[in-house]
């Protein structure tokens, strides 16, 4: 080989390593971006994992709307329209261990008028008007939404009906999967500092920032439920100086309903 030949070989040789080097590296970076990527989407975010919490005996989950019957360890929710808090419970983390069973026999709208099939919680509860609601909706489309109620003065629906409420957006993107009858979900939130995060069987599907109306608000964990049938126990943390309220709470006279 000549030298002009030896040295066309080696430029040619340069360059090929210089593109595989730059392929290489655009490569790792796009990998690098994937994965970043990914791992906010999985992030959830300063609450971290979820508390452990303990399950609320039938007696200590109280109906302000609708009734909730007990069985077992724990309730059968077949009223379309139910509403319930555990008084004995703080308000800042809960959970709900549950089996869809259907659709109820009645059907009613909200009072905006529109129908939904929900199962969700409820923290912070202070009553029907002051509340931050965590909804896993079935109808129409299905979906996790974080909203808070506040209505400072008022009390009961009567006093606010369906004013107050801002819904909330997640900062992570996640789906929700789709309720099927007869499978057992568990949906948990926690409220941590100005942040709540929303898992389902473990998963994040929701995590973002509060609004101020909702740093203000000090209530009881609870459960909602519209135009569907469940099986479920209501879990979260006994309130200071509870006691035993969360595995025999009784139901106190005057709760304001939703």
């Amino acid at each position: 080989m000549n030298g002009a030949a030896a040295a066309g070989l080696a430029l040619a040789v340069a360059a090929a390593v210089a593109a595989g080097g730059c392929s290489r590296g655009a490569s790792e970076a796009a990998a690098a971006k994937d994965s970043g990527k990914a791992a906010a989407q999985r992030a959830p975010g300063p609450a971290g994992e979820a508390s452990e919490l303990a399950a609320v005996a039938p007696a200590g989950v109280c109906a302000t709307k609708g009734a909730v019957k007990a069985d077992g360890d724990g309730v059968r929710i077949t009223d379309a329209v139910v509403r319930a808090v555990a008084p004995g419970t703080t308000g800042d983390a809960a959970a709900l261990r549950f089996t869809y069973r259907g659709f109820s026999e009645d059907t009613v709208a909200l009072g905006s008028g529109q129908v939904r099939r929900q199962v969700g919680l409820k923290l912070r509860a202070a009553d029907g008007c002051n509340l931050v609601y965590v909804m896993w909706r079935i109808e129409p489309g299905p979906g996790v939404e974080v909203s808070v109620k506040a209505n400072p003065g008022a009390r009961t629906h009567a006093e606010c009906g369906t004013g107050g409420y801002t819904k909330l957006k997640s900062g992570v993107k996640a789906t929700a999967p789709r309720l099927e009858p007869n499978v057992e979900h568990t949906l948990q939130a926690e409220i941590r500092g100005d942040e709540l995060t929303a898992w389902i069987d473990g998963a994040v599907v929701w995590h973002g920032v509060l609004p101020d109306a909702a740093r203000d608000l000090r209530g009881p964990a609870g459960l909602r439920t519209d135009n569907v049938v469940i099986d479920a126990v209501l879990m979260a943390s006994p309130a200071e100086g509870a006691g035993g309220a969360v595995s025999a709470a009784g139901c106190p006279a005057g709760l304001a309903g939703d």
